[in-house]
């Protein structure tokens, strides 16, 4: 696969997500306060509910429904009730365009 674009930079809102979906993979894709895009996997593991409608802050995303955070660049859920991570993909700037491969993640540390 090779990466596809998800949406244009500006686009983004600094510490807001936006939900993406690309051959069928959601993922919440976040403009943190230090300029940089994230793009983690949308659904909260502790339950079947959207990242993108979380609260950003930082460099995590909040469920809105439990309270997890999860950190968005290792994936990595940082308090309960959420224990398993979450996937975070590779982003790709070019230009003005968001670009995303969904087979590409990048690997805990």
């Amino acid at each position: 696969m090779t990466a596809q674009r998800v949406c244009a930079l500006s686009d983004l809102e600094q510490d807001t997500a936006v939900r993406v979906e690309i051959d069928g993979v959601p993922m919440a894709v976040v403009l943190d306060s230090d300029g940089e895009v994230h793009a983690i996997g949308d659904t909260c593991t502790h339950g079947d509910i959207s990242l993108a409608e979380g609260f950003v802050e930082g460099d995590t995303l909040e469920c809105w429904a439990h309270g997890s955070a999860f950190s968005l660049r290792t994936g990595k859920p940082l308090n309960l009730p959420a224990y398993e991570p979450v996937p975070v993909y590779v982003v790709t700037i070019d230009g003005d365009d968001v670009l995303i491969d969904p087979a590409v993640t990048k690997s805990a540390p």
